[in-house]
Formats: structure tokens, C-alpha cells, sequence
């Protein structure tokens, strides 16, 4: 550990619905320098009251737990309460365990073959910035990433800023014309008004100079709003 995590502790909530294994960390953790254990909880429900009681630098978060499960306690956690991260500490490290947590705001996920070392330097990491990951979950998510590139191909900068003052909505029906779909079937796959879509049509029109559809696609395509297909 460094310098810094042995002079400053962290304020620690842990939450496990098995007694013995919360009263396990917290004891393990007491008898670490870095980390100050401030409370304890049994479910989601409580780590979330806990939170808004004490506001912990970091919860230790475990996922499967009556109630109020670790993906749902961390997401209501993030939101309400954002000065507090999570680091999830879990027997499972499958992907439908991984994901959702992440995608929930932890910034940290720590199997429980972790030991106390590890535990503090996850901790101190995620209150630094760093993602506290434990290294077959770093494995994973470099392997999800090369598979999903794999797939779909390297990944692509997003679209481009719409031109000559364009809203995105005026610049999404002027896609959807060069792609040459009717009137009725841009209103359909947006979800709007025949006469909704006929506004962002002459709206665009006054904006860009274009007279006619046939204008519009050629305009779209010089943008680079589209691409012509393949072959």
C-alpha cells in the first residue's frame, strides 16, 4: 500500500446478507490500516439507508441479497448519493454478475478469494479515479470488448454534428429521406404526426437551400450523413 492509503482511511460500509461472512470482512478489515469500517448492512435496502446516514467514502457491496439485490442498492446509491463509490465483493464473476453491476456505477468488483490487501487497495483506487477491478475481471472486459469488435468491426466515431443549424431531429428525418423512406414511414418509425415530420422537412429545406427530395438525398450523402452501400 502506498504512503497516502496508510495515513488516510477511507470510511467503509459493508453489506453481505450472510452474517458471517459481513462480520468476517468487517473484522478484516479492522485489523487493516487504510480503511475505517463505519457500519454494516444485511440487504440492499439497508446499505441504501446506511449510505444517506453515514455517507461512506465506499460501500462493499455484494450482489445476490434479499430485498433489495447488489445491482439495484448500487445504482439507487449512485444516484442519490454520488460522493459515495461502490466496490462490489461477490462470490460470482459471470458476465451476467459483472455487467449489470458496472453498468449499475460500481467502480470497483472484487471476488471474495480477495484478501484484505486487495480489498483496501480497490477502495483507495476507485476514491483516486481508478477502476478497482480485480485482474480476471480486467480479463473480461478486455475479452468482451474484443469480442464485441470483432463482431461489429472497429469501433466507430460518432455521427456527424448536424450542418447548417440543423436539430438532430431535422437531420434524423433527412437520414431517413436519403434512405428513401415516404412521408408516412419516417412518421412511423419516429412515432410522430404525418404533418409533424412535413415541419422538420420544410424546415430543413429553408435552412439547407435543398427544392426537392432528390436534393435532399444528394445533400445527405455530401454531408456524409449516409454512405453509399457497399458493391
Amino acid at each position: 500500500m502506498t504512503q497516502e492509503s496508510e495515513e488516510t482511511s477511507a470510511r467503509v460500509v459493508v453489506v453481505d446478507d450472510q452474517t458471517v461472512v459481513r462480520e468476517g470482512i468487517v473484522m478484516l478489515l479492522g485489523l487493516l490500516p487504510g480503511v475505517e469500517v463505519v457500519g454494516a448492512a444485511g440487504d440492499g435496502e439497508e446499505a441504501v439507508r446506511l449510505v444517506a446516514e453515514l455517507a461512506p467514502d465506499v460501500v462493499l457491496m455484494d450482489l445476490r441479497m434479499p430485498r433489495c439485490d447488489g445491482v439495484e442498492a448500487t445504482r439507487r446509491i449512485r444516484s442519490e448519493h454520488p460522493g459515495t463509490q461502490v466496490v462490489v465483493l461477490t462470490t460470482y464473476a459471470d458476465d451476467a454478475s459483472v455487467f449489470p453491476a458496472l453498468r449499475a456505477g460500481a467502480r470497483g468488483y472484487l471476488t471474495k478469494d480477495a484478501d484484505g490487501d486487495e480489498i483496501v487497495r480497490a477502495v483507495h483506487g476507485v476514491l483516486s479515479g481508478d477502476a478497482g477491478l480485480a485482474p480476471s475481471i480486467q480479463r473480461r472486459l478486455l475479452e468482451r470488448l474484443s469480442e464485441s469488435e470483432s463482431e461489429s468491426g472497429p469501433r466507430r466515431a460518432g455521427p456527424p454534428e448536424p450542418p447548417d443549424g440543423l436539430t438532430a431531429r431535422e437531420t434524423e428525418v433527412l437520414v431517413l429521406i436519403a434512405e428513401g423512406l415516404s412521408n408516412h414511414q419516417i412518421a412511423s418509425r419516429l412515432q410522430v404526426s404525418t404533418a409533424t415530420v412535413k415541419t422538420h422537412i420544410n424546415n430543413l429545406f429553408a435552412k439547407t437551400g435543398i427544392k426537392d427530395r432528390a436534393q435532399a438525398v444528394r445533400y445527405a450523402y455530401g454531408k456524409g450523413l449516409v454512405r453509399p452501400p457497399a458493391g
